[in-house]
């Protein structure tokens, strides 16, 4: 595992470098697409033969199965096929990997890159076939994302197995990619400004990413000392750990369980944060600028941390988490799907990342949450809209309330067998059950109190009754 993770990263930092040497010296100005294309996927499938080994020549497999259904399959039906080749394709190989080679380690393998290709291969295809068959009924989104003709091979590659993305993404459009690729992705955003007007004053060649690339770099090396610091002392098992349940306070647990994902999350900070760098300092990110001016770098950016750390709902988590699959889900299932959209969203969000049984009670679990997330917004929320303090306090329960639920969710998809999922869940279950019976002691004990207080007093009156009546006669 340690192997693994040095040369995933070491071959990120190759790529970081490659990405500032492809800006500078392959600029679209002094350079062509088609040169620009073979550099990338020459130098994307390098570093997956680095990386992974032979095992890479599962992302060409997969690519080419998928390509060649494109091609030979009419264009009505094409995005259904590609969909299930492409899925399923990834599916063996993660049903291989687990069952055959290391069930129960979770580390970087070769199938990460692989869901990556998946997403990117299936979205390609609703996209060409939005754009080349029927164009009513498409929403605004659709339209701007629909290709008009199908790429050719060497395209097809370069946007699947560029260097910049093919260990950890992010996921892109395919019409994003291309306008970078032909130096074109600035250009309709030099009109963008507060008022859609255009702006004279920011109005530039090309923005510089450096400060951009720069500060992302700075939020790697954050992230990697927290997750370095903190993941060995606070690991996730520890809550099913006996003799920790057996001594710690139910509300203690629940601390715990909330600090070890804390803990946890920074890893994923930095694989994603690093990924959007490389992306960055290719010249790939552009979204316009911001009403000061300053240019936006974060069109494929794939998380937002503080809003993920201050989330006060779970769709708000949800958002701003994994976001580039968090938009391919929406696009290809969830837009698409006319039979309980969220349920089979969050079923091919489990299908998608692999066949661990955790994964399947992590998303099963999300439905329901999601659900009980709506319903409190809707009925609760505005009664704490009368005031601002009201609001606050609200958005402080909802904050800590968030926070625990998406930790209780998360922690079958940390450990990833049914053995520690199902312990996890009778001990949350039993702890609350304990939680419930004292509450009913409690009460009880108030309700005996008070009865034996209320008898005393009626026993005291009758006694004081019983004196007058002696006393007058």
């Amino acid at each position: 595992v340690m192997e693994t993770s040095v040369n995933f990263v070491a071959c990120q930092l190759f790529a970081l470098l490659m990405a500032l040497l492809f800006r500078i010296y392959l600029h679209p100005s002094k350079t062509s697409p088609f040169i620009r294309h073979v550099v990338a996927t020459l130098l994307g499938l390098y570093l997956a033969l680095f990386c992974f080994g032979w095992y890479s020549l599962h992302f060409l497999v997969q690519s080419g199965l998928s390509y060649s259904v494109m091609v030979f399959v009419g264009l009505e039906h094409m995005h259904k096929y590609c969909f299930i080749v492409t899925l399923g394709y990834l599916i063996v190989c993660q049903v291989t990997r687990v069952y055959v080679f290391d069930y129960g380690m979770y580390s970087a393998d070769f199938t990460g890159p692989m869901m990556v290709i998946t997403q990117k291969i299936t979205s390609l295809a609703f996209e060409i076939h939005d754009g080349m068959t029927k164009r009513e009924g498409l929403t605004p989104s659709q339209k701007y994302l629909a290709i008009s003709r199908m790429p050719s091979l060497l395209e097809y590659l370069s946007y699947n197995c560029n260097f910049m993305g093919i260990l950890a993404g992010p996921t892109c459009s395919y019409n994003d990619y291309m306008a970078f690729i032909e130096g074109t992705g600035y250009r309709p955003r030099h009109q963008e400004n507060a008022n859609g007007k255009e702006n004279g004053k920011y109005r530039q060649s090309e923005p510089s990413p450096k400060k951009d690339v720069i500060s992302k770099l700075c939020t790697c090396a954050v992230s990697l000392g927290i997750y370095l610091s903190l993941c060995k002392l606070l690991p996730v098992d520890q809550s099913i750990d006996d003799e920790f349940v057996r001594n710690t306070p139910f509300p203690l647990q629940i601390v715990y369980l909330y600090v070890a994902m804390l803990a946890l999350r920074p890893k994923y900070y930095f694989v994603w944060t690093l990924a959007d760098a490389i992306n960055n300092a290719a010249g790939f990110g552009f979204n316009g600028y911001n009403k000061d001016g300053s240019p936006r770098w974060d069109l494929i950016s794939n998380l937002r941390i503080l809003d993920i750390e201050f989330a006060t709902s779970f769709k708000l988590f949800l958002d701003n988490w994994n976001i580039q699959t968090a938009q391919w889900l929406k696009r290809v299932c969830y837009e698409r799907c006319p039979i309980n959209p969220t349920a089979a969203t969050f079923l091919l969000s489990a299908m998608w990342h692999g066949v661990y049984p955790g994964y399947y009670l992590t998303f099963v679990t999300g439905i329901g949450m999601t659900m009980a997330a709506r319903a409190i917004r809707h009925n609760i929320r505005p009664h704490f809209l009368v005031s601002d303090v009201h609001k606050r306090v609200y958005d402080v329960i909802t904050w800590a309330a968030t926070q625990v639920a998406i930790s209780y969710t998360v922690v079958p998809f940390v450990l990833l067998t049914v053995g520690p999922s199902l312990k996890f869940y009778r001990y949350i279950q039993y702890d609350s059950k304990n939680i419930q019976y004292d509450c009913k002691n409690i009460q009880y004990n108030m309700t005996a109190k008070y009865t034996n207080c209320n008898l005393k007093k009626h026993t005291k009156t009758i006694k004081t009754h019983k004196t007058r009546e002696k006393y007058t006669k």
